[in-house]
């Protein structure tokens, strides 16, 4: 039961016979629904939905990579009820659509959310990972007896585990048989509050991470992809308004830092027709900074916003010290060497709003390469979310280790 930490392969391995590979099919082709699995668990789900009357759907991070959102729409159009999102699935369902009630993350919910999930007599899961950090520091767990969890390969409900499903299938045929479970959308539209816009404020004063965010959230189209580094750009990006189209990428399992850098790159080499935005703290982008001369050799687009705050802002929040201080670069003046003698990139640094809305425009303006803003904030301007997660975070990691 122990993983190797370690691997060693032999270097002349690759050179040794092997049997030919099979057809591509054999590793890519995903195995058909067991029939009988599958009419057992709509029928046990069925019957899940005939016998609550405040049910609501939560979408999960492992929804898209089982091809199942489109399915997941036509449920909850079926059911007619309430429908959050998890921090890390946001843009897997429209924000838009009108049974849309917003992210659902604990007590950092957007307002309603958690509201309408803990009023819920019955929650049917899709594609859901619950771990420390979804759950704020385990505070925001659904209780099992009310839950119905639909994963890629799996269904489980009430003590009952029926397996090779395939997620579609499952999401489509329960679709075709329930009734309307509309009672949470009614609750949500009664308790929902409107989040008044955003004032701008002074070009020439100093430039804060709200009016940054206001003026990014500009950016966002149906054509736009976003990308959130661990951190308070989670919380930042969390917050965004996407119009339909718009995607959101973010890595919330383990916590990573710094893999955003490297993510943008890759995701603007193979999306080349998206706007590709990405939201980025100094500590983060100082691990990974040089694949930003990618972006600049394969003459990518990406607009970079670097909130220079000077430390590693989700770690002091979670455990202070002096270790999470991190030496300042001159960011924007990085992307001069990073340019050498043909480069294109541009590097801009905001220390005011009307600096960043002209930033913004020479941004826009660049088509042959990427463009780093450093916004430059005070180290302690943080989202409040951030404050509240990283108290309950906190939390958790000191707790006592419970014997098993």
């Amino acid at each position: 039961n122990r993983k190797p930490a370690y691997i060693e392969i032999a270097c002349n391995l690759s050179a040794a016979p092997c049997a030919a590979p099979g057809p591509i099919s054999a590793v890519i082709d995903e195995e058909p629904s067991d029939r009988a699995s599958l009419t057992a668990a709509v029928a046990a789900a069925a019957e899940f939905v005939r016998a609550r009357r405040k049910l609501s759907m939560v979408i999960g991070s492992k929804l898209r990579a089982a091809e199942a959102e489109k399915e997941a729409i036509q449920l909850a159009e079926a059911l007619g009820c309430a429908v959050t999102v998890m921090a890390a699935a946001k843009s897997f369902f429209p924000e838009d659509h009108p049974q849309f009630a917003g992210i659902y993350w604990g007590e950092i919910s957007a307002p309603g959310a958690r509201e309408i999930v803990d009023w819920s007599d019955g929650l049917i899961c899709v594609g859901t990972l619950f771990n420390d950090y979804s759950t704020v520091g385990w505070t925001a767990m659904p209780s099992a007896p009310d839950v119905l969890a639909a994963d890629p390969n799996r269904v489980y409900l009430e003590g009952q585990d029926f397996s090779r499903i395939n997620l579609r299938d499952f999401l489509s045929a329960l679709a075709r048989a329930v009734e309307r479970r509309d009672a949470t959308m009614l609750e949500y539209r009664r308790i929902r509050r409107e989040t008044p816009p955003e004032t701008p404020v002074a070009p020439g004063a100093k430039l804060t991470r709200a009016e940054a965010m206001r003026q990014i959230s500009g950016l966002v189209t149906a054509n736009t992809t976003v990308l959130a580094e661990t951190g308070d750009s989670w919380f930042n990006g969390v917050a965004l308004k996407l119009p339909r189209g718009a995607r959101f990428e973010v890595e919330m399992q383990w916590g990573h830092i710094g893999w955003s850098v490297p993510a943008t790159f890759g995701y603007a080499m193979g999306a080349p027709d998206r706007r590709v935005i990405a939201l980025i703290g100094d500590g983060s982008f100082q691990l990974t900074a040089q694949e930003v001369a990618q972006m600049i050799r394969n003459h990518l687009p990406i607009i970079i916003f670097l909130m220079n705050n000077r430390g590693y802002t989700i770690e002091i929040e979670i455990h202070d010290g002096p270790y999470n201080n991190v030496k300042n670069w001159d960011y924007a003046g990085l992307m001069q060497v990073f340019n050498a003698e043909d480069g294109h990139g541009r590097g801009l640094r905001a220390n005011t709003g009307g600096e960043l809305s002209k930033a913004i425009e020479t941004a826009l303006a660049n088509q042959d390469g990427p463009t780093l803003i450093e916004c430059t904030i005070d180290r302690d301007d943080c989202t409040s979310d951030l404050l509240s997660w990283g108290r309950q975070v906190a939390r958790a990691n000191g707790r006592p280790p419970r014997p098993q």
